[in-house]
């Protein structure tokens, strides 16, 4: 298969990921309700299931899909390579003002992926 071919899978199965990605979110925030929204709506909490699943696996599957994505999306990255390189280059002539923003870049990127790991939620009696 030539890279054009490749490319254009990959980009469909990306665009396909993320409605996915966009549906899964819509079930658990609109149709699968959680606690407080199912007392809200039918006066007790309910459990919910779409096709067989509940919110639960459906957060599971919501997750799973966005590593898919991920994945796709760094697959991309890496046959673009040359090209990204390139523009990057054109777009900052400056060697080492782009040193220090692929650095700020690096540490933005880490730091989005692991926040959930380092900040300490809140807990309120319910």
């Amino acid at each position: 298969m030539n890279k054009s071919k490749t490319n254009f899978i990959i980009d469909v199965l990306l665009l396909l990921g993320m409605m996915f990605l966009t549906g899964t979110g819509f079930v658990r925030k609109y149709i699968l309700l959680g606690g407080s929204a199912s007392r809200e709506a039918f006066g007790r909490k309910m459990n919910m299931y779409m096709l067989g699943y509940s919110r639960d696996d459906w957060s599971t599957i919501h997750l799973y899909t966005g590593y898919f994505i991920l994945f796709l999306l760094l697959l991309h990255i890496v046959l673009h390579w040359k090209q990204v390189t390139i523009m990057y280059k054109q777009l900052i002539a400056n060697s080492v003002l782009r040193i220090v923003f692929t650095v700020i870049f690096i540490i933005l990127s880490v730091l989005l992926v692991i926040f959930p790991f380092i900040l300490e939620p809140s807990m309120i009696p319910g």
